[in-house]
Formats: structure tokens, sequence, C-alpha cells
């Protein structure tokens, strides 16, 4: 399944635009319904957290006007990706125990390997995606 949306391309310094902050929760529900859909309610809280962070950067970082997200489940494995035209390669960083932002992708790893999945990046970071078993087993 995917869904594609417009979103307004950052300039420096700008908040995200409300509109395109809706647009986490949009995928966040579409998230939860598709797991719902396949009988994958043990993942939907960990997955919509995971949806939540990548879509998020790709609105933030993202040079596109239309972010892609895709939710499939295959070989045993959800996989969530997020299409949002980022240039370069995104990393986990260790934020400092007070800042307010830059754990995002810490999350997303702590999570696709506590579910005995990975994450990573395609084309040159413009898409970046997720794995998560689907058998329960971490």
């Amino acid at each position: 399944m995917s869904v594609c949306f417009e979103v307004r391309p950052p300039t420096a310094g700008d908040e995200i635009p409300e509109q395109d902050a809706c647009r986490v929760g949009m995928a966040r529900k579409v998230t939860a319904a598709r797991l719902r859909y396949c009988g994958l309610e043990a993942l939907v809280d960990d997955a919509t957290l995971i949806v939540s962070e990548l879509v998020t950067n790709a609105i933030q970082h993202g040079a596109a006007d239309q972010i892609t997200m895709t939710v499939t489940v295959r070989g045993g494995y959800l996989r969530l990706a997020v299409h949002g035209e980022t240039p370069g390669q995104p990393v986990v960083r260790n934020a400092p125990d007070d800042a307010e932002c830059g754990r995002g992708l810490f999350l997303v790893d702590c999570l696709a390997a506590a579910h005995g999945g990975t994450w990573g990046t395609e084309q040159n970071g413009t898409t970046t995606w997720c794995t998560l078993a689907v058998d329960g087993r971490p």
C-alpha cells in the first residue's frame, strides 16, 4: 500500500507548516489501519512511531514537494518506507539529554532491532526504510 501527499519544501529556519505537520498524523492513522487490516495489531504502536519519525524527517529535511509512504508485508517482515528526496545519507545521532530533537533515527534503530529488523536508505537518502519481523520473534 502506498500513499502520496504534497508538502511544502522547507526553507532554512522555518517551522514545519501546520498542514504538513498534520500529514504526520495522517501517516500514522493510515499505517495503523493497514496493520489492523493485516492482523498485525501488536506492531501498531511501534510502527506508527517509526512512521512519525520517517515522515517528519522527510518533511524537515526533504527537497521534494511530495512524499510517498509505503507499507508492505512480505517474507515475514513489515516494511515501512518513506520517499521524500532527502539529500545525503541520514545517520543516527546521540542527542544530549536536554536536546528537544535529534533522536528520531535513534528511536527507529532501537525499535527495528527490538523487532528483529533493521533500517536504511536507498537512492542516496531519498528513501528511508525500516523492517520489523511480523512473527513476534526479536
